[in-house]
């Protein structure tokens, strides 16, 4: 007796302690036993649940198939049996509520009494989490499908290689690019994309790239997207832009290239500096054609009409002489011709020297510096240095013609607008170039603010410099003068590059 009793001990501490539900009815489904684990499940204490019918916790349109199932299952005689699918059953807590289950059912017939037992276990976090992981699967999916949808209406071609350098995706925007499809690419090398001669310095930096352990980077440098080219499988090269990025996936790294042929962009380019170079030679030719054109309107407004005005006061003067005492009325209107003469004479003159200073050609650009000097500087009231250096004192066109007409417009706005007391002048070789130095100590302004709409002065200077391959600068403040650099390139004895200097 003692051993049966602890017997009984043993099993009630092990259904009493049980983490499933378990529950005992007879052969009426009149509940038997009723262990924590189901106090706990159902909310319902056992006092309460022993005698009573198991359908209190079954909800009300599921109590007929359940006894059918259970009769079903006792005629069979089998021991035991996991109840319907695991999703299918539901159980009913006291409060009313309703919760899945996942249950198994057996019997066995104690002092000839049959008695069925259920034990049930509470699935609802279990279906809780089942139900997320098929939402983050679904996502997943719908992900790879929108990434798969991207992948192939991308506009630039896109290759993802192992660490081996084999593809594993090749898009149709790439299959297009390299006219290889992606059955005959993925699974293949990179380098039968690649230019022979550029292969081993693409492992390389693709190896350095890897080892930086950086997401992303723009192969070849922004500032040389020309030095990429990409092989098509017909053998012809054609220049491309790319970029790469690196990511872990599943624990394998995977490389991913971006491409874009850019054959069509660097022929507009080139037929754009082609333009510009062509454009840039017009504007040239055309400055030495205005600069002819002034030279010879200046000469002639020099030579003839001025020899033809010499003439004239020349006439004037000997009618004034000849004019006797008592008409004094005929005195006053030669005198007064001869003033007009001799003004006229001065305009012309000074036509002529604004249209071109004949001493520019004549005497070379030192000489039309210092006349520049004396005719606009000092009769401004400007105090003036000014240094030519010999070696360029006979500077040929056009670049002397440029530096004059800079040095002309440069004294022009110091006179006009720096308020300055003193101006200093050099024009000298150095570094292969002819350089133009104007500095002034007047009240200076901010090179970075916007001109003027309609003020060309700084423009018309800049362009003759570019025109002629040089550079110019302007260092300015305010209170703190101008300095104006130009800079224009010269051959080896000082002529102008790319030009016969003219004597």
């Amino acid at each position: 007796m003692g051993s049966a009793a602890e017997a009984a001990a043993r099993l009630d501490a092990i259904v009493g302690s049980a983490m499933d539900a378990i529950i005992t009815v007879d052969r009426e489904q009149r509940i038997v036993l009723f262990n924590a684990a189901a106090e706990r499940m159902l909310e319902c204490a056992t006092a309460e649940a022993i005698g009573s019918p198991l359908e209190r916790f079954i909800p009300e349109r599921l109590r007929g198939a359940h006894h059918a199932h259970v009769e079903n299952f006792v005629r069979t005689g089998a021991t035991s049996r996991r109840m319907g699918l695991q999703t299918s059953l539901t159980a009913l807590r006291a409060d009313g509520s309703e919760f899945p289950i996942e249950a198994s059912i057996s019997q066995a017939t104690v002092g000839g009494q049959l008695l069925l037992t259920v034990i049930l276990r509470d699935i609802s976090e279990r279906l809780l989490a089942e139900r997320r992981v098929r939402q983050a699967q679904e996502a997943l999916t719908e992900g790879e499908r929108r990434l798969a949808a991207i992948m192939r209406s991308a506009m630039d071609a896109i290759i993802t290689v192992d660490t081996e350098q084999r593809i594993v995706l090749f898009n149709a925007a790439a299959e297009q690019m390299f006219g290889c499809s992606a059955a005959d690419a993925v699974g293949g090398s990179l380098d039968r994309f690649i230019p022979e001669r550029f292969r081993a310095a693409h492992r390389v930096h693709i190896e350095r790239f890897t080892r930086t352990g950086a997401t992303s980077r723009r192969m070849g440098g922004q500032a040389a997207p020309t030095a990429l080219w990409g092989l098509k499988a017909d053998g012809s090269e054609f220049p491309i832009e790319a970029s790469i990025s690196q990511a872990s996936v599943g624990g394998h790294l995977l490389l991913t290239v971006i491409l874009r042929d850019i054959s069509g962009r660097l022929e507009a380019e080139r037929q754009i500096h082609r333009a510009h170079d062509e454009l840039r030679e017009l504007s040239v030719a055309m400055l030495e054609v205005r600069e002819a054109e002034r030279t010879r309107i200046a000469r002639e407004l020099h030579d003839e009409l001025g020899q033809a005005l010499t003439a004239l006061r020349m006439d004037v003067e000997f009618l004034q002489g000849a004019v006797p005492p008592e008409r004094t009325d005929l005195a006053k209107c030669t005198a007064q011709m001869r003033g007009l003469l001799e003004t006229t004479v001065a305009t012309t003159r000074r036509i002529s020297a604004d249209l071109r200073p004949l001493v520019l050609d004549d005497l070379g650009i030192g000489a039309a510096a210092e006349w520049l000097v004396q005719s606009g500087v000092q009769r401004a009231g400007l105090a003036c240095r000014l240094h030519v250096d010999g070696e360029l004192a006979r500077l040929g066109e056009p670049h002397a013609s440029a530096l004059f007409r800079i040095m002309q417009e440069s004294l022009t706005n110091v006179a006009r607008h720096a308020q300055a007391r003193r101006v200093d002048v050099r024009l000298e070789r150095a570094d292969g170039e002819a350089r133009l130095v104007v500095s002034d100590d007047g009240v200076g302004f901010d090179p970075q603010a916007r001109a003027k709409p309609r003020s060309f002065g700084l423009r018309g200077m800049r362009e003759r410099v570019l025109l002629l391959g040089g550079r110019m600068e302007m260092q300015s403040g305010a209170g703190a003068g101008t300095t104006l650099t130009v800079r224009l390139p010269l051959g080896p004895r000082g002529t102008p590059r790319g030009r016969d200097a003219a004597a």
